[in-house]
């Protein structure tokens, strides 16, 4: 199986290359495609697949859209089943037509002793850091802004770079904050490496400023109790997969289980006799001992019961397919969860609809009901109730409590010389 998977990877990086350099396809762009090869790779392990072709391609989109095409797709489905049908195309025919982007016309060239330099250091970080070609792409992209600065300001030999070149580039960059973390950070690893290289008198890369992005975390997506309820009711438990996928949303919905813990849930963590769940968890190592509540139990045990088939794995869940090995990534609890909320007809517009959503609603429910923070944080196994306080941002109900009266305005306050009162 390993030779297959460097088969595989060996196929990924290919059409990773081809894409870029024929076809001028972003950075980004490869990277969302290769999350979506990855997916497909789990796929092939956990069925056991050794050889991948327009079959297992098959296989793989409906496993992941259950035979939805089309129109019927999100555009990050869409985007998954483009993906997959590239790598399908690359591999039958060695090309891929994209009859919306011409080829690649204008190549970057690195000219001069300034993009010379440049190149033996993309070779370097190529070699001996091993970047990937994502990675080294952005360096690219970022280092030949630089180069074509410095010919335009005639600034062609290596020794005329000093620290108030660099600073008159930056105040030059007029992009987003996105985009100018990483320029600065490649170019103070280029300059660095040119001071080693004693290519510079002076290391001028400790002058080029820092840029610290400070965000806010985003809001937590959560749903309403009904809309929880009508999510478990929706889910079909007549089937053995029913059964199993039932059980994982009781699993995060009821106790706000990570989609980790969940993939990850052996028989040794289920104690029957004290009617309790006890794991150390996936993310941040800590111990965690929940309640194993009545229907999160039933659904467990009709499950083993009735749908589980006979493996002696320690994993609580299994895929459905043979060799029915246990979850080796979380992704599949992911698509589980996020395949019911569209199936429930739930309104997911602007929020998101995973495992995690399930856990960031009962935080918010269990804040309505005024529980206390420690016991939140407990429930949910922070390492500490600041992890928990992001979910204060959104309990409206307390914050009105907050609200102070505004004062009324005296009449006077309207009163203009001249005695003149504007209504």
């Amino acid at each position: 199986m390993n030779e297959q998977i460097r088969a595989f990877n060996e196929l990924m990086a290919e059409v990773g290359n081809y894409l870029e350099n024929t076809h001028a396809y972003s950075g980004n762009t490869i990277g969302a495609y290769r999350r979506g090869w990855l997916r497909l790779r789990e796929f092939m392990v956990s069925n056991g697949i050794q050889h991948y072709d327009q079959k297992v391609e098959e296989q793989f989109l409906n496993y992941e859209f259950e035979g939805r095409k089309g129109r019927k797709l999100s555009k990050q489905e869409q985007f998954l089943a483009n993906g997959t049908r590239k790598l399908t195309e690359f591999q039958s025919t060695g090309q891929v037509k994209v009859p919306n982007l011409p080829p690649v016309k204008v190549h970057l060239i690195f000219n001069g002793a300034l993009g010379e330099a440049i190149v033996r250091y993309l070779d370097y970080k190529r070699v001996e850091e091993r970047l990937s070609t994502i990675r080294l792409h952005c360096y690219k992209r970022c280092l030949f802004r630089f180069l074509e600065y410095c010919n335009k300001n005639k600034v062609h030999a290596i020794r005329d770079i000093d620290l108030a070149v660099l600073l008159k580039y930056i105040n030059t960059l007029d992009c987003g904050k996105t985009v100018v973390v990483p320029v600065l950070s490649t170019l103070r690893g280029f300059i660095k490496y040119l001071f080693k290289q004693e290519l510079l008198i002076a290391d001028y890369s400790k002058g080029i400023p820092k840029y610290r992005i400070v965000d806010q975390p985003k809001l937590p997506s959560t749903y309403s109790k009904g809309e929880i309820e009508k999510l478990i009711a929706s889910v079909e438990r007549s089937s053995p997969i029913g059964k199993r996928n039932y059980a994982i949303i009781l699993l995060a919905a009821r106790l706000g289980l990570r989609a980790s813990d969940i993939a990850r849930l052996k028989f040794s963590n289920l104690h029957w006799d004290t009617s309790t769940i006890e794991i150390e968890q996936v993310k941040t190592g800590k111990e965690l001992i929940l309640p194993l509540l009545p229907d999160v139990g039933n659904a467990i045990i009709d499950y083993l019961k009735y749908a589980r088939a006979k493996s002696e794995e320690p994993y609580i869940f299994l895929s459905e397919r043979p060799p029915y090995s246990y979850f080796t990534s979380s992704n599949v609890i992911t698509h589980i969860v996020q395949r019911a909320y569209i199936k429930a007809g739930i309104n997911i517009k602007s929020r998101r609809y995973g495992p995690r959503s399930l856990r960031q609603s009962l935080g918010f429910r269990l804040l309505e009901e005024s529980t206390v923070l420690p016991v939140i944080s407990e429930v949910l196994g922070h390492k500490s109730t600041e992890s928990t306080r992001y979910y204060l941002r959104i309990d409206l109900k307390s914050m009105q409590q907050c609200i102070l009266e505004v004062p009324s305005v005296s009449p006077d306050f309207y009163l203009q010389k001249g005695g003149v009162f504007y209504d």
